[in-house]
């Protein structure tokens, strides 16, 4: 899940200051993690512990409060209910990258994605968010080629991948809707050489960009088999110490390498 986390700090400058270019610095000095990671954190953290997704995701939302969560999901994590407000926002599929390294069957994976999803985001566009991307993150893993990813996506969640980067990225403004965010983001995943590329062109959609470098991080984390020493060292010594832990944890847990 590092790639994802890392992702999400690379694009965290350029959410509100697009750019359209692969061609920018990766790190600056306000570089930092957001809600993406603490909830992917959290994420990781309930499935080790085979936890209730909703109390992690409000256990983690609640002890780092400034982390640019949208508002109805800040209604939620106050809220003495832990009923779900019908989300179809790409939140769900931001956070979910352990799921897509943690399980061993796709069957798993999917049922895993939904759960995690459930606690907020219950329409059934937040959900195939969820599930898609995690999806996408086992067969990388499992060394499935691109082309076989892209049918995967296709076939079973109806995801139109045909437009390339050159063709979105122009018109492609912010949109937190699955449906809005995925497409992008897995056609960015699709046309990389590598991670940093993938993160590069993540970021150049523009839009809501830590959101699908984050999206991106992970499936290319998991096709490329790790995130670059230099970026995966320099993402952690950005985050807090409980994160550090969690991540390293995580890793052993899940056998991933970094």
């Amino acid at each position: 899940m590092l790639g994802a986390i890392a992702g999400d700090v690379i694009g965290s400058v350029y959410e509100f200051n697009n750019i359209k270019t692969t061609q920018f610095e990766l790190f600056s000095p306000g570089s930092t993690f957001t809600d993406d990671t603490v909830l992917t954190i959290a994420v990781a953290d309930c499935i080790m512990h085979r936890g209730d997704y909703a109390a992690y995701l409000k256990e983690y939302g609640l002890q780092y409060p400034g982390a640019g969560y949208g508002g109805r999901f800040l209604n939620w994590l106050h809220s003495p209910s832990a009923e779900p407000y019908n989300s179809w926002g790409n939140g769900s599929a931001m956070r979910v990258s352990p799921v897509g390294f943690a399980f061993s069957s796709l069957e798993e994976v999917l049922f895993e994605a939904r759960r995690s999803a459930l606690p907020t985001h219950n329409h059934p566009e937040g959900i195939k968010g969820a599930q898609a991307t995690a999806a996408a993150i086992f067969l990388a893993r499992r060394g499935e080629s691109k082309e076989e990813i892209k049918k995967y996506l296709t076939r079973t969640f109806g995801y139109n991948l045909e437009r390339t980067l050159e063709e979105i990225r122009p018109h492609y403004r912010f949109d937190v809707s699955c449906a809005g965010t995925l497409p992008p983001a897995f056609t960015a995943f699709l046309e990389s050489e590598d991670f940093e590329d993938a993160i590069r062109k993540a970021v150049s959609l523009g839009g809501d960009s830590d959101t699908i470098a984050c999206i991106v991080g992970g499936i290319a984390q998991a096709y490329y088999g790790q995130v670059p020493d230099w970026i995966a060292e320099k993402v952690i010594s950005l985050l807090p110490r409980e994160f550090q832990e969690v991540v390293s944890k995580f890793n052993r847990w899940a056998g991933i390498e970094k």
